[in-house]
């Protein structure tokens, strides 16, 4: 389990003012679906007679599937046309005939299965979309005058953080191969994202969301 958020009070990464400016109180920025395309979900485990608690007959157990928004990163639980074929990884529009309904649920709900692959889910998705998730480290922004959105990542601290400033002032990041090279320290930003990802998924109780919005 992940530390507590960092405290824009206290410890290393307090800072008088960043050069960019923000109003104090400013929310983290929050990821949403992208505009005016339908909704994309990624299998993560499939259950083609329901869930194991449901005591209905398996005859009646409509087939269900977890899922993960592609761009959201909502976790749904998908209730699954009888007659579609689907399986782990699958990509899903939201208005795919395989889909009879979605209800959104929190991590606790997922199966052991769709817990496990999670991670693997979020890797293919951060490969699929490299330029999306490297334009993080491009357009984090102030949440505070104290605290910065790129203080969310693990890992990243006051020296990193002003590196990470430094660097993308002189031209944008390209890719992940980039971040690593022109910010010492950093080792595989990928991965820094995805963690990022998997703690707001897991946690309830964090005061900022860089991903993952509250429903």
């Amino acid at each position: 389990m992940s530390g507590p958020e960092p405290d824009p009070d206290s410890g290393p990464d307090r800072e008088s003012e960043f050069e960019e400016d923000v109003a104090e109180g400013e929310p983290a920025a929050e990821n949403e679906d992208t505009a005016g395309a339908e909704p994309v979900f990624v299998v993560l485990d499939f259950l083609p007679q329901g869930r194991p608690d449901d005591r209905q007959h398996s005859s009646e157990k409509a087939p269900l599937a977890h899922a993960i928004g592609e761009d959201s990163f909502r976790l749904v639980e998908i209730t699954v046309a009888r007659d579609a074929d689907i399986s782990f990884g699958d990509r899903l529009a939201e208005g795919d005939a395989a889909i009879e309904r979605t209800d959104d649920i929190a991590y606790e709900d997922l199966t052991s299965t769709a817990q496990s692959e999670l991670e693997y889910v979020l890797e293919e998705i951060a490969d699929r979309e490299e330029r999306r998730f490297v334009d993080i480290y491009n357009d984090a922004q102030p949440i505070t005058l104290r605290l910065h959105q790129l203080n969310l990542l693990p890992g990243i601290g006051k020296k990193l953080r002003n590196t990470i400033l430094d660097e993308r002032k002189r031209s944008p990041f390209e890719s992940f191969a980039d971040v690593e090279e022109r910010v010492s320290g950093l080792h595989d930003p990928r991965q820094v994202l995805i963690d990022r990802v998997l703690e707001e998924l897991r946690e309830d109780d964090l005061k900022y969301r860089m991903f993952v919005r509250e429903e």
